[in-house]
């Protein structure tokens, strides 16, 4: 059985500070991406980045670029975003999951495989 465990986020002033954490057990398969997305409330969710843990590819959507970052600890099976400078409009539920690649910002290949969601709010 695969599972996604998320932990992190809360609330930050603006310019604050966070980070999330995606511990994940169960995937078949040694390489693969874990993918960022986040989803507003009224707002289709959307993806905030990417990273391929068999070359280290990172991609970002254009909105958190230069202030989040994504990366993965293989050893211990868990994905991270380090999310800097933060703004009232990224606030939302933040999803981490699991897939084969990224196309680009969008880890894709699977379709079930996402955490639980972590609350980021962002107060100006």
């Amino acid at each position: 059985e695969v599972q996604l465990v998320e932990s992190g986020g809360g609330l930050v002033q603006t310019g604050g500070s966070l980070r999330l954490s995606c511990a994940y057990s169960g995937f078949p398969f040694d390489d693969h991406a874990i993918g960022w997305f986040r989803q507003a409330p009224g707002k289709e969710r959307e993806a905030v980045s990417c990273i391929s843990t068999s070359d280290g590819r990172t991609y970002y959507a254009d909105s958190v670029k230069g202030r989040f970052t994504i990366s993965s600890d293989n050893a211990k099976n868990t994905g991270f975003l380090q999310m800097n400078d933060l703004k009232p409009e990224d606030t939302a539920v933040y999803y981490c999951k699991i897939g084969i690649v990224c196309i680009r910002e969008i880890v894709s290949g699977t379709d079930n495989y996402w955490g639980q969601g972590a609350q980021v709010t962002v107060s100006s």
